[in-house]
């Protein structure tokens, strides 16, 4: 490890590239500590104390603590990603943006344009609910938004929007000039952040009492075993072997050789977990708003642990793992560029067959990859809260006075580990560990691991 470091920074201009990146997050942080004008922190603070297992406490969690203090950098990466995810579903029912897609370079450089528009749109329009929405918030009667009117709303949405597209700035420039990967490092950056603190209120219970040493040595080995889990499933292939016939091209012999379509095991990443988690916290936040019974009632069971909120999550992950790859993974275009440079899989006719064969590959591939992601995901609410077996019809109380109490009352982790936010900081960081090896190895230097290259996400 030390003369892993040690490499880095022996290279004028991979360490150059370190330090830009490093100066850039911190920049980041810095702005992260700025509250948008107009607001009572006191009364924001209790306001979004109340809604940290909603809606607010997901995207709360991408945002690096942003949302809660209401910073300028409230929205974060969020609207730049729902922006690239919308043009990525508009191109399978658009077929201007489907061909654009395909014109290579330039097609890639009028969708990030597109995308950047799609960005302003969505700040916009949020940071104009978010105005709206504090000018709302009287928590214990004490109003969050000091003055307000159409001039808190209009600062409010400039400043939001400013703070995403300076966001958005600082990750191209940190993909072009740093070490690349720039919006992921972002949230990256801003996932450890939020952990230390939560790590040190862990700790702090062995103080008090609320956590016992074994319990914490369980918590311990368990997160080293979900990270180790998190790495080998990530790495994971399927590869389909391909060859290419021999052919003359002008007076050159071309083909003749072998090599392989990669699947990965997690295609989807962490796409599908973000969708699910969206669609069932907030019909679950807009319900706590409704004093209504039967409202009250369906968004308690919709809260972490409940058997209704678990079964929703699963089934949830489960579908939108199969849909996500459906639209970004298309099997008949990958056999059409298989068969037209001459390729062929050994056994499988060319053309249908070959579709055919790709596509239940990668269904059963999805498969293995929603239940991971199902037990990844799980993991937080068991750590946080357990799964509330009380609640299940028949069987509950006999389950309840059965179980031991740490299962339906969890572990009293006093932070967000595991789901989303696991699947980002592993990820990024063997996607991080993985190029400066590349950067290493083109320059004859050791890398990380002496036994071989370590292998990203994207091989």
């Amino acid at each position: 490890m030390i003369r892993f470091i040690r490499n880095i920074f022996s290279i004028p201009e991979l360490r150059k590239r370190v330090v830009f990146t490093l100066l850039l997050l911190a920049v980041y942080r810095m702005g992260s500590q700025i509250m948008t004008p107009g607001l009572n922190a006191e009364a924001l603070r209790q306001f979004f104390e109340a809604l940290q297992g909603s809606f607010f406490g997901f995207m709360d969690m991408f945002s690096g603590k942003n949302i809660s203090r209401m910073t300028i950098f409230a929205l974060g990466v969020m609207p730049y990603i729902s922006s690239s995810i919308i043009l990525q579903l508009l191109q399978v029912v658009w077929p201007y943006l489907d061909r654009i897609a395909k014109e290579g370079e330039l097609g890639k450089k009028k969708i990030t344009q597109y995308t950047r528009y799609g960005t302003v749109l969505i700040c916009l329009i949020q940071g104009g609910g978010i105005a709206v929405g504090l000018e709302s918030m009287n928590p214990n009667g004490i109003p969050v938004v000091l003055n307000p009117g159409w001039g808190f709303r209009l600062l409010t949405v400039l400043t939001l929007t400013t703070g995403t597209m300076f966001i958005m700035w600082l990750g191209e420039q940190i993909s072009e000039r740093g070490i690349g990967n720039g919006i992921s490092l972002i949230i990256f950056a801003g996932i450890v952040v939020g952990l230390v603190p939560g790590v040190g209120k862990t700790l702090s219970g062995l103080r008090t009492g609320d956590m016992s040493p074994l319990k914490l040595i369980f918590i311990v080995a368990l997160v080293v075993a979900v990270i180790a889990f998190i790495c080998y499933v990530e790495m994971g292939q399927r590869r389909i072997p391909i060859t290419y016939a021999k052919r003359i091209q002008g007076r050159r012999m071309m083909g003749g050789q072998s090599t392989y379509l990669p699947l990965k095991v997690n295609t989807g990443g962490v796409i599908p977990i973000i969708f699910a988690s969206s669609v069932i916290t907030f019909p679950a936040t807009i319900l706590n708003f409704v004093k209504h019974p039967i409202a009250q009632k369906i968004s308690q069971q919709l809260n972490f642990g409940m058997p209704l909120y678990t079964l929703l999550y699963i089934v949830s992950i489960i579908f939108f793992t199969y849909f996500y790859i459906s639209i970004v993974f298309n099997p008949k275009d990958v056999s059409d560029n298989v068969q037209k440079y001459g390729g062929f899989i050994p056994g499988i006719r060319p053309g249908k067959n070959t579709t055919d064969y790709i596509d239940g590959v990668l269904s059963k591939l999805t498969f293995i990859g929603a239940i991971y992601l199902v037990l990844v995901a799980l993991l937080p609410e068991f750590l946080l809260t357990g799964f509330k077996v009380g609640a299940l019809p028949f069987v509950g109380d006999w389950l309840e006075a059965n179980l031991p109490r740490w299962f339906y009352e969890g572990f009293n982790v006093q932070f967000y580990f595991g789901g989303t936010s696991i699947l980002i900081v592993v990820g990024v960081a063997m996607d991080t560990v993985q190029q400066i090896e590349a950067q290493l190895t083109m320059r004859n230097y050791d890398s990380f691991s002496r036994k071989g290259r370590i292998r990203g996400r994207r091989g």
